[in-house]
């Protein structure tokens, strides 16, 4: 092999490289987290789990993507161990579908047909309609997505076949063909796997690598069989790096992955050699294809997990064993974070890998921050009529709650924008980003209303039947807006995001004709000065609860129809219509203060 062929190699294995992470990104941004979301939610049953594990590595074409999930997954508390298995289990049978893929290069035959089967035969045509579909499918991320996944493949496909020329001409090279005679050792050829798989973390690429080599014709079974074994360890190696700095349990969970592969390994090397020293298969030094290596692959995962489903359990206590409780677990919870709820700890930075799970759970997030932010406020209305310390005190603590999710949902918001996101995923961070800011104001604005229906308490000060009347309409009003402005965030209701503006519009006015009638009250001695204080720090936070549910429902509205000029929308877009003025008419009537 000349230097120059030696290139042609290195380019084709970079092209193939490149070729299977791009297509996988555009699987993984087509299913939009929702297999991944899937899989969080329903492994319930452990043969539940295997389907779905199983399922979603086939979408996303990565079982280490898969075991790198689960390992998050029980790291933050949402699966357990003992479901975890499932899962590892399922992965292994759902990667197999890439060896499948690629065997297809292997097809021969005169028949035109057969060739039309080919990928060198149809990867053009899928180049050339997936370039189309990119170049021309800007405000369709759907589009876009299948034309990336189809010159992925494409690409794919053209890197495996430039590796097998550029090696082919090695066929006949006894130096070549001593090298993999070596490998026919069981021992050596399984610890060349492990080393191959574990450098590229990836088993589909690595036994997509032998399949380019078998194409060559010089890879006996003796050599290709132990160096499969070796890759299905091997590709355990991301699973564990990824469990360093994490709980026991998630490194449990690595190490389930390990001892599944490598005792379904053991046990297949002990048998299938123990058979060949009896019997001696004759197929052993015979070339191998590329269909026989996808269907070893199959056969080894399919049967390891048959073999091993029942015995999931003694697996689990295996790595329990393993990875032992102690005195100074790095896994040991904070005391800070020993209550944190299910959607922060669900905010792990291995799912960051996989932006469209990780946009999944930053959207739960928020929209459990928006239910908790509306419970907060709904508290905190109740106590300007009923007040209690225990009331108090509950909305002191969910005001907390919800510092906490701003600061860690920012957070996580932030590293997450450095991904590779959809263009429907940018715009659900936008959203979010803008949101989660609002969402913290409304519960500052609940304590502060707290605090000044406590000081009307602590001084033993009461309102005028007429001021607490009037207090009552915008107490109204501003329940309702913040009813309505949750339910539009949770549910991207755009329609609904569009009654928000006036109902705030209403609200304003309602704070300024409350102003006006205290100072009335004032002037003819029906009120006081530190009750008309008090009055107006209520007033004020209400009509500033009100400003912040604007500025969401604006924002998705703006985010969603691409307008980023929020008064130049509210100015002319909106408040120019004569829907909106009969709207806010007829509000006005729904709000009256006249009794």
């Amino acid at each position: 092999m000349d230097i120059f062929a030696l290139l042609t190699m290195i380019g084709g294995l970079a092209l193939f490289l490149y070729g299977m992470n791009s297509m996988g990104e555009g699987l993984a941004k087509l299913s939009g987290g929702k297999l991944e979301s899937l899989l969080e939610r329903l492994t319930s049953n452990r043969f539940m789990a295997l389907l779905l594990g199983a399922l979603v590595t086939a979408v996303i074409q990565s079982s280490s993507a898969t075991t790198v999930m689960v390992v998050g997954f029980v790291n933050s508390g949402i699966m357990q161990l003992s479901r975890a298995v499932g899962v590892i289990m399922g992965a292994n049978i759902g990667t197999t579908i890439t060896s499948w893929m690629l065997s297809l290069s292997g097809i021969s035959g005169g028949n035109i047909w057969l060739q039309l089967l080919k990928p060198s035969s149809f990867s053009p045509v899928l180049a050339a309609v997936g370039i189309i579909l990119t170049m021309t499918s800007k405000d369709n991320q759907k589009k876009k997505d299948i034309g990336n996944i189809m010159v992925g493949f494409a690409i794919l496909m053209f890197g495996m076949e430039t590796m097998s020329d550029a090696v082919k001409p090695l066929a006949q090279n006894e130096k070549f063909t001593g090298i993999f005679t070596m490998f026919s050792n069981p021992v050596l050829g399984m610890l060349a796997g492990v080393l191959i798989t574990a450098a590229i973390q990836s088993s589909s690429a690595s036994i997509g690598i032998l399949q380019a080599l078998c194409l060559t014709g010089a890879i006996n079974y003796s050599s290709v069989i132990p160096i499969i074994m070796g890759q299905n360890i091997g590709t355990c190696i991301t699973a564990i790096i990824s469990s360093v700095g994490a709980n026991k349990n998630a490194k449990r969970a690595s190490m389930i992955h390990l001892y599944f592969n490598l005792i379904g390994t053991v046990l297949f090397m002990v048998i299938f050699y123990g058979i060949n020293a009896v019997v001696g298969f004759s197929f052993l030094e015979e070339p191998a294809n590329v269909a026989a290596i996808a269907l070893i692959h199959s056969l080894f995962n399919v049967g390891c997990a048959i073999i091993l489903f029942p015995c999931a359990d003694f697996i689990v206590r295996l790595a329990v064993i393993s990875v032992k409780d102690g005195e100074n677990d790095t896994d040991a919870p904070k005391e800070s974070n020993k209550n944190l709820p299910l959607e922060l700890a669900a905010l792990d930075e291995r799912f960051l890998n996989q932006p469209g799970f990780a946009m999944e759970i930053s959207r739960n997030a928020a929209y459990a921050m928006a239910e908790k932010t509306k419970d907060c406020i709904m508290l905190a209305l109740e106590l300007c009529k009923d007040y209690t310390k225990e009331k108090m005190q509950r909305i002191i603590e969910c005001e907390q709650l919800i510092d906490l999710y701003e600061d860690m949902l920012g957070t996580y918001l932030v590293k997450l924008s450095a991904m590779n996101l959809s263009l429907a995923d940018s715009r659900s961070m936008s959203i979010l980003l803008h949101c989660i800011g609002d969402f913290e104001r409304i519960s500052d604005h609940a304590v502060n209303i707290c605090e000044s229906v406590k000081e009307m308490k602590d001084t033993d000060q009461k309102f005028s039947k007429k001021a607490y009347s009037e207090l009552n309409v915008l107490l109204k009003a501003v329940h309702d807006i913040v009813e309505m402005t949750v339910e539009v965030f949770v549910n991207k209701d755009i329609e609904k995001a569009k009654y928000v503006e006036p109902l705030e519009e209403v609200i304003d006015s309602l704070n300024m004709t409350l102003r006006q009638n205290h100072i009335k009250r004032l002037r003819k001695g029906k009120c006081t000065i530190e009750l008309g204080i008090v009055l107006e720090d209520m007033i004020t936070n209400l009509e500033r609860v009100s400003d912040h549910c604007s500025n969401i429902a604006v924002c998705l509205i703006e985010v969603s129809s691409d307008v980023f000029e929020t008064h130049e929308y509210i100015d002319v877009e909106l408040k120019q219509t004569e829907w909106f003025a009969n709207e806010v008419l007829r509000l006005r009537k729904e709000y009256s203060l006249i009794e």
